[in-house]
This record gives structure tokens, C-alpha cells and sequence, in this order.
């Protein structure tokens, strides 16, 4: 056994008139993040995160934002679609870490759900997928409440 990990990352800004979606939870129903599909930059970084372990590139390549196939996407059929390319090519996810990184609104009350959703999704126990959250502090896009990010890190097995 080949044991391989692999970092993600993703930002988008806020835009009025859209959901905010983290992790395949709805946080506010206004307010959400601007993008092509549904905007999840948790999700996002963990798709990114899983393709870098598997060296199979990154989420624009797999899901472009100019193919209209994935505009409003769901995300997370997005990363069950990357988790079925992994077990295809005979890569299993064992563990995620992720941090979103968000000024307002806390993550805290929706940690557990997103756990959980984002487990559902990797085919894995919530105990193989842990959610954290940090402020930007005032300081930069995120702490000017302009937009928020996500990082992630990803450890598959071959």
C-alpha cells in the first residue's frame, strides 16, 4: 500500500442573492459566495486536495467553470464524482483536513453537519474528516468580509 497526500485550495467572493454553501451545508440563505456552481470552497479544496494525492490535476480541469454542465452544480456530487475517479484508478480516501477560512458567519453551529456531510460524500466515517474554521482577524480579503477561502489537505491510500 502507497499512502499519498495532496493540498487544496479555493476563494470566492460574496455576492448578494446567493446561498452559502460549506461543505454541502447551507449556512445563509443570502450572502452566499460567487461561482459557476454552488460556490463551496470547503468542498472545493477538498476536490483539489484529493486530485493533487492522486496526481490527476485540479478541479478546473475535471469540472471547468465555461462548460455549462456544471453551472449551479452541487458540489458535493462534484466530490463523490472525483471519489468514484479515485476508486476507479484504485485510490481510496483515508482522511481530510480542512479549514474554511470566513469572517461572518461562524462556522462552529454547522461543523458537525458538515462533517458529516462532507464524510457521506468521501464514502468515509465523520471520524476521517475533520472541519475547522479561522477569522481573517480584520485583515485581508476575508477579515474586509469581501470573500472567504478554504484549505485543505487530503491523505488517500493506493
Amino acid at each position: 500500500m502507497t499512502v499519498a497526500t495532496g493540498i487544496g485550495y479555493d476563494c470566492h467572493r460574496f455576492a448578494a442573492g446567493r446561498r452559502l454553501v460549506l461543505g454541502g451545508v447551507e449556512i445563509a440563505p443570502e450572502g452566499g459566495l460567487a461561482g459557476h456552481s454552488d460556490a463551496d470552497v470547503l468542498t472545493h479544496a477538498i476536490i483539489d486536495a484529493l486530485l493533487g494525492a492522486a496526481a490527476l490535476g485540479d478541479i478546473g480541469e475535471h469540472f471547468p467553470d465555461r462548460d455549462e454542465r456544471y453551472r449551479d452544480a452541487d458540489s458535493l456530487e462534484l466530490l463523490r464524482t472525483t471519489v468514484a475517479m479515485l476508486m476507479h484508478r484504485g485510490v481510496s480516501v483515508a482522511h481530510v483536513d480542512a479549514t474554511v477560512v470566513i469572517e461572518r458567519p461562524h462556522v462552529a453551529p454547522f461543523r458537525a453537519r458538515m462533517r458529516t456531510s462532507l464524510a457521506t460524500a468521501l464514502g468515509i466515517a465523520p471520524d476521517h474528516v475533520s472541519v475547522k474554521a479561522t477569522r481573517g482577524e480584520g485583515l485581508g480579503f476575508v477579515g474586509r468580509q469581501e470573500g472567504a477561502a478554504a484549505l485543505a489537505v487530503a491523505t488517500v491510500e493506493r
